[in-house]
């Protein structure tokens, strides 16, 4: 009998060990594929000179990242639940890495395509390790393995930005970057293919597109998904949109800052995720309560972009606003909580695709919306103003303000709210 349990509990810490490996690789590769989203807002200009695009033709081009990554939420959802990350990571990835290749050709075409294979393969990276993480331990951690999740993918920004801008800066040629990161990304499949661990996957009765429906059914239909997914893409689009495609131009011309502080300025938001994801997380977990934080999260980051746009530069100490302001849109994460704590707990996969649809479907129809207000209210001038962003960049706040006032209707799912039985089970 002894010897039963003790064999029970080594297979158990075996699985928990194999289960933290391929969600630490699932994470690295969401890391990966968030340099890559963010890597261009370094390059602007020498995008535009290579493809012979305006700002705002640079800026359609790239938004079609989300084309790809929006929808292609759903299927990786879906397809998680179904077939599990092993079956799917590898591909997805060298897709990924396939689609920078494609972008480093110099072909409009063929760069828009590889943009759209980007988001398309890169969302796979952030639902098969949220997949992993909710799957694998206690739900009472679900907040905080959510949040390092992100913190991966917000390293990755960051890097896109601290790390790729002075490489620019320095004279790296632009196809170099895109070859290399393409190259990585294969790389990167082989790796996961190879070290990924088998697992059994849940075999549903009938057909897979019947069961598939039905899982969409149950998560669509619940109007706790909906405002997860509406609250997360107003907090994130100011990092998605404002930040990562126009904060170095921003700075640039409407602060009057050189490239180089420019840029290192602009990565301090996604720094601030690094920070923000994990901790407001933690806070959650912590307090049993996911709506306080959501709530708190988004007062702060509207004043810091009410700040940003509107207040007098100079005042507050260098790169303090946006740290701050990344340390607080953090709190986009938390939704991804909510709606896996809302929603049957076989369909994990599915609710995360569908608030992953929701989310960046906002920046994939909205990313063009603001630069063509940006390029009307400017008259299509070279260098713009500082009114200009303003006016252009000002729906942020109401959309930071709405995500608030829907966070407030919210329901609670924190383990404080749910019954003492469940929540000891969970531990």
């Amino acid at each position: 009998m002894a010897q039963a349990i003790a064999d029970t509990v080594g297979a158990r810490r075996i699985g928990v060990r194999m289960a933290a490996v391929a969600w630490l690789l699932a994470a690295v590769y969401y890391f990966y594929q968030y340099s890559l989203r963010s890597a261009p807002a370094v390059m602007m200009p020498q995008l535009s000179d290579a493809f012979g695009l305006s700002a705002l033709g640079v800026a359609s081009m790239l938004g079609m990242f989300y084309y790809g990554y929006s929808p292609f939420s759903l299927v990786a959802g879906a397809a998680m639940d179904r077939v599990g990350p092993r079956r799917l990571l590898p591909a997805a990835a060298a897709a990924v890495g396939i689609g920078a290749l494609l972008f480093a050709t110099g072909n409009s075409g063929l760069a828009s395509a590889g943009r759209f294979l980007q988001g398309a393969g890169g969302v796979f990276a952030l639902v098969g390790a949220i997949y992993i993480a909710t799957k694998n331990f206690p739900a009472s951690q679900a907040a905080t393995l959510i949040g390092a999740t992100q913190m991966f993918g917000m390293a990755g920004g960051s890097a896109g930005q601290f790390v790729v801008g002075p490489m620019i800066g320095s004279g790296l040629n632009w196809k170099t970057f895109w070859i290399a990161m393409g190259a990585a990304g294969l790389v990167i499949g082989t790796i996961l293919f190879l070290l990924l661990p088998r697992e059994e996957t849940t075999q549903t009765s009938g057909s897979w597109l019947k069961s598939t429906a039905g899982a969409f059914g149950t998560v669509f239909k619940n109007p706790q998904s909906i405002l997860c997914g509406l609250i997360s893409g107003l907090l994130f689009i100011p990092t998605t949109i404002f930040d990562m495609v126009w904060g170095v131009r921003y700075l640039q011309e409407a602060q009057g800052f050189d490239y180089a502080s420019a840029v290192m300025r602009s990565a301090t938001v996604p720094f601030g995720w690094i920070i923000g994801c994990p901790l407001l997380g933690f806070i959650s977990d912590r307090i049993g309560r996911r709506k306080p934080v959501i709530i708190g999260g988004a007062v702060v980051l509207l004043g810091c972009l009410t700040w940003i746009l509107f207040g007098p530069a100079g005042v507050l100490p260098p790169y303090v606003l946006g740290l701050v302001a990344g340390v607080a849109s953090g709190a986009a994460m938390l939704p991804y909580t909510v709606i896996k704590e809302a929603n049957p707990p076989q369909f994990g996969g599915t609710a995360t695709g569908v608030i992953n649809f929701i989310n960046f479907t906002f920046s994939a129809l909205l990313g063009p919306v603001f630069g063509w207000v940006l390029h009307h209210v400017s008259d299509g001038a070279a260098q713009m103003k500082l009114e200009h962003y303003q006016t252009a960049f000002v729906p942020l706040l109401f959309g930071v303000a709405i995500a608030t006032i829907l966070a407030l209707v919210l329901k609670e799912t924190g383990r404080a709210v749910r019954s003492p039985i469940a929540a000891t089970q969970e531990e």
